[in-house]
Parts: structure tokens; C-alpha cells; sequence
């Protein structure tokens, strides 16, 4: 796509966001445009054919269009969905020209790791402020890992140059294999710089989801929850409590029965020894 003079380079504009939204649907439309409306005429034509005959032959041709139709729209969804794949990259291009920003990184989630994709669902339920910051923290780490792959690219072409210079064995080549061996030292100091800057992102991004999964142990919530439970073990449930209460008494009022015959029959020859 070209880009109009007015828009700034590496910027989203109102365009790329229509195109983006329209390529989303489109393969879908484009399915159910060219399977469906011949099937549909010669469905209704079958519904209201009077002869047999006739209406057999519109359902056969109902149903051969569907399956044509079919066939024909998978085609032009996969390549729309080619085309999406291309412009969605030479867009990420653009964008990254001038760095990756926080509110871009949405258009580079192809680019992240599933774990970091899942980070960021976590930390923006739980917490917003430190879902910036992730944010913020992913842009430059995508940002990092798109220069240090341009600079390896960069780096094989200038050595395979370099490689061919040396062949050839002209005084011009020695000033060629000069300037090419000061842009593969070049190269490489810019790796090394991009490195060091992905370490740093990647430490940040490892601190930022420690601290938002750390949240859970500072939250009053939490606390309350911990003194609910604590109260729970130390002491029974009052329903329990009365319960134990009710069978103590029932033991108390009810009379002690004899646990056998002879012990019975003892307590009544006792009883009528008193009584005479």
C-alpha cells in the first residue's frame, strides 16, 4: 500500500485501521458470497416447481452449485488470507521503522511468545497500570529482537562481499574490503548494543509479572480471607456446638438400662428383699 505524503513514517493511520478490520472479515465474506446465492435461487426454483421432474433437476443443481460454490470461495479466502499475511507484515515493517510503541504492540502479537501473550491477559484483568508498563516493557523487546534479526541479516551480506573482495586481488578491492570490514565492525557493535537491551527488556518483563502475581499476597482481602479461615479452624461451627450440647443432655435424662438379664433379675430380687 502507499503511503500519503501527510502521514508520518512508522505511523498508524485511519486507512491501515479500515484495511485491517475490512481483511479480518473479508475471507468469511468472501465464503458465503460465492457459495450461497446459486444455491439459494435453485433451492427456491425446487420449491415452487409443479413437476417432478423439473424439481429433481433444480435440487441436483442446488446441490452442485453448493459444492462448487464452496470450493470456488475456499479458493478466494485463501488467498485473501495470503494477501492479509503480506500486508499485515510489510505494515509491522513500517511501523517498527521508527520503533515499536506500546499501542502498537497489538499489531505484533504474531511476534510474541504464548507465554507472554498470556502474561499480558493476567496483568491487564488484575492489574492496569502494570499492564502499561508490560506493555511498554514487550515494544521494546520486539523492537530489540527486530534489529538484532536486520543486523545478522546485514552481517551475512557484508561478510559474503567481504569474502568476494578478497578474491579478487585489485588495489580497489583493498579499499572495498576496508569499508566493508568498518561496516561489519559496525554491525556487530550494533548487535551487541541490541543484545544488551533485550536482556534488559526480557529482566523487566520477568519483574513485571512477579510483581503483578505477587499481588495476591499484599491485597486486604487476602488478609481478611486469612482471618475468616483462621477463625474457622479455631473454633467449631455453632450448629455443631448445639448439637453436642443436645446429645450431653439426652444422655443425662434418659435412665440407665441394665446391660444384661442376670443384672436385671438381680436388681428386682434386690428390690423385694427391701420391700419385705
Amino acid at each position: 500500500m502507499q503511503m500519503s505524503l501527510s502521514q508520518p513514517k512508522g505511523k498508524l493511520s485511519t486507512k491501515d485501521a479500515t484495511t485491517a478490520r475490512v481483511l479480518n472479515f473479508a475471507p468469511w465474506i468472501a465464503l458465503l458470497a460465492v457459495s450461497l446465492p446459486a444455491p439459494l435461487v435453485f433451492l427456491i426454483l425446487f420449491l415452487s416447481a409443479t413437476a417432478t421432474d423439473t424439481a429433481a433437476v433444480y435440487l441436483l443443481l442446488a446441490g452442485l452449485s453448493l459444492t462448487l460454490g464452496f470450493a470456488l470461495g475456499v479458493v478466494i479466502a485463501a488467498i485473501i488470507l495470503f494477501y492479509r499475511r503480506k500486508w499485515l507484515s510489510k505494515l509491522r515493517d513500517r511501523l517498527a521503522s521508527d520503533g515499536i510503541t506500546a499501542n502498537e504492540v497489538v499489531w505484533f502479537r504474531s511476534e510474541l511468545t504464548s507465554a507472554e501473550r498470556k502474561a499480558i491477559r493476567e496483568i491487564e484483568q488484575s492489574n492496569p497500570l502494570l499492564a502499561d508498563a508490560y506493555l511498554e516493557t514487550l515494544a521494546s523487546r520486539l523492537t530489540a529482537s527486530r534489529i538484532i534479526t536486520r543486523s545478522k541479516r546485514e552481517l551475512l551480506k557484508v561478510e559474503r562481499r567481504l569474502n568476494r573482495a578478497r578474491t579478487l586481488g585489485t588495489p580497489e578491492s583493498k579499499t572495498l574490503q576496508q569499508d566493508l570490514s568498518e561496516d561489519h565492525d559496525r554491525l556487530k557493535h550494533l548487535l551487541q548494543q541490541a543484545n544488551e537491551h533485550l536482556n534488559h527488556a526480557k529482566t523487566r518483563l520477568q519483574v513485571i509479572e512477579a510483581t503483578a502475581s505477587r499481588k495476591l499476597l499484599t491485597e486486604g482481602e487476602t488478609d481478611l480471607m486469612m482471618q475468616r479461615l483462621g477463625s474457622a479452624q479455631d473454633q467449631l461451627p455453632l450448629v455443631l456446638e448445639i448439637a453436642q450440647l443436645e446429645q450431653q443432655m439426652l444422655r443425662e435424662t434418659t435412665p440407665r438400662l441394665p446391660k444384661s438379664p442376670t443384672e436385671g433379675k438381680s436388681l428386682t430380687e434386690g428390690k423385694s428383699v427391701r420391700e419385705g
